[in-house]
């Protein structure tokens, strides 16, 4: 079965750990390729690329400042990446929890109650 185009959706565009990295450096502030390209010690074209990637799919917005190009991450397109990994968060929560009890009702019964313990 052929791979879907990388900006076939959010899903797709996002499985390129770069553009998480990127998406990433861009949720709190908008920024100049030059900044991306320093701060994330990529190279421009890489940079450019994976922008442009970001863009089709609408997870990131620019505007023009002069002769700057400024990216920032767009949250309304991210949204539905967000809805489903909410998902196994809400599973992780409960694995947790468990874990969490467990561990509690072994202290609650002592080491003595643990085979290791006893010697067994």
């Amino acid at each position: 079965m052929p791979r879907a185009a990388t900006t076939s959706d959010a899903f797709n565009a996002v499985a390129e750990p770069r553009r998480r990295e990127i998406l990433n450096f861009l949720a709190l502030q908008e920024r100049p390729v030059g900044d991306i390209v320093d701060s994330l010690n990529l190279e421009q074209p890489s940079v450019s690329k994976h922008l442009r990637v970001l863009r089709q799919t609408g997870l990131v917005n620019v505007r023009r400042d002069g002769r700057r190009m400024l990216y920032r991450t767009n949250a309304e397109a991210i949204r539905p990446l967000y809805e489903w990994t909410s998902t196994f968060e809400r599973f992780w929560r409960h694995q947790l929890s468990r874990i969490k009890k467990r561990a509690e009702a072994k202290e609650d019964d002592g080491p003595e109650s643990d085979p290791i313990y006893k010697g067994e």
